[in-house]
């Protein structure tokens, strides 16, 4: 008897996809069981209750620089030598008082540098420097 030689009907090769998708089934639950147990990273912080009232608008000195130099501290016009006497009495009537200073955009920086300055020899270790939107 001759060996037969395979027939044309001879089946072709198949991918068997079935543990595949097991393997990709599994990686998915694993991945959601996983992401459901971790916790989120972050700091926990208790927010102090008299925070909001030491930031009021008593307990901060306002000193405002327009672009002509002029100095004006609660709404009247102060001579820079004087910066420093007025924010020494503002600090005997709240302790611990911060000072904002409020210049105008186009202001010269040795302004706003020599109010800090007078500032900083009053005694004051809070000091912000912000831009007015005039």
């Amino acid at each position: 008897m001759p060996f037969k030689k395979y027939s044309a009907e001879h089946e072709e090769a198949k991918v068997d996809m079935t543990p595949m998708l097991d393997i990709i089934f599994i990686m998915l639950i694993f991945f959601i069981v996983t992401t459901s147990f971790v916790k989120p990273m972050g700091i926990d912080y208790n927010k102090p209750e008299n925070a909001q009232k030491s930031n009021s608008k008593g307990d901060n000195i306002l000193i405002t620089v327009n672009k002509s130099g002029m100095v004006t501290m609660e709404g009247r016009l102060v001579d820079m030598e004087r910066v420093t006497a007025n924010v020494e009495r503002k600090l005997a009537e709240t302790p611990g008082a911060a000072v904002l200073i409020q210049a105008e955009g186009e202001t010269l920086h040795g302004v706003v540098v020599g109010v800090m300055d007078r500032v900083k020899t009053a005694g004051v270790s809070k000091v912000s420097v912000t831009q007015s939107d005039d």
